[in-house]
């Protein structure tokens, strides 16, 4: 029987990924579950367990940051996360998985599988570990995230995204060189991979990179001008805000 761990936010993910575990994968244990990364560190420190289900955003931080609170991980991480986030490529080792949510059963007995194997291979899959954190810090340095299309995966420099614009359950990525990339995930989603990327959202069809922003407009009720002539409106409610961080450009 192998020791588990839930961290997760969500009550009904909590209940729902516990009652999948019972009934396709009988020989987890969930010994704990937390809602936040603080509680998350100390059941690892007192139950020791040999997987972690890990969700990577959570309101109190980054999954990868508490991670980071481990000087030797010696255990085996699963992430759960509803966006395919700018590391998923390089979470893709035999030592970690990844499932997207919802979860289905399927994506689950893969990844308790792969650990499985791996568990036999154990100094050397959490070496691997100790890898992907240092790639994910070398892709936040670079500015890099993962754009997933039907072709395949993309990895891009933020610097290089003008903007991007909803299209209902789609995405529109404006590049500097003028090339365009329409990815099947909300804006919102992409808002939280690009926070921490000088991106800001000034009106819910919208989001810019700070960097190209040219001028600020006062006429049919605020456009922010950006260097490629594109003109975005800004939501009434976001007019002073986006004044005030115009401001501190300069």
């Amino acid at each position: 029987m192998l020791r588990a761990i839930i961290v997760e936010d969500e009550k009904n993910s909590q209940e729902t990924l516990k009652l999948m575990l019972e009934r396709y994968c009988p020989d987890i244990k969930v010994v704990a579950i937390a809602d936040n990364y603080k509680m998350g560190i100390e059941h690892i420190e007192t139950y020791a367990p040999q997987i972690v289900f890990l969700d990577i955003q959570m309101p109190d931080g980054n999954g990868f940051k508490m991670l980071e609170h481990f000087s030797e991980i010696d255990f085996f991480v699963i992430f759960t996360t509803a966006y395919e986030q700018y590391a998923l490529k390089a979470i893709k080792v035999n030592a970690i998985d990844y499932i997207l949510k919802p979860i289905v059963a399927e994506d689950l007995i893969r990844a308790v599988d792969k650990v499985k194997l791996n568990l036999t291979l154990q100094k050397e899959g959490l070496k691997n570990i100790k890898n992907v954190l240092d790639e994910i810090k070398k892709m936040q340095k670079e500015k890099k995230i993962v754009l997933s299309t039907a072709e395949g995966m993309h990895v891009v420099n933020t610097d290089d995204i003008i903007r991007c614009e909803s299209d209902n359950y789609y995405t529109n990525f404006f590049f500097k060189d003028g090339s365009t990339m329409l990815i099947s995930k909300t804006l919102k989603e992409h808002e939280e991979l690009l926070s921490d990327k000088n991106f800001i959202r000034p009106h819910k069809s919208h989001l810019i990179n700070l960097n190209y922003v040219k001028s600020y407009s006062r006429i049919d009720g605020g456009t922010i001008v950006l260097l490629n002539g594109d003109r975005i409106p800004v939501a009434r409610r976001k007019r002073e805000s986006m004044i005030e961080i115009l401001h501190q450009l300069k």
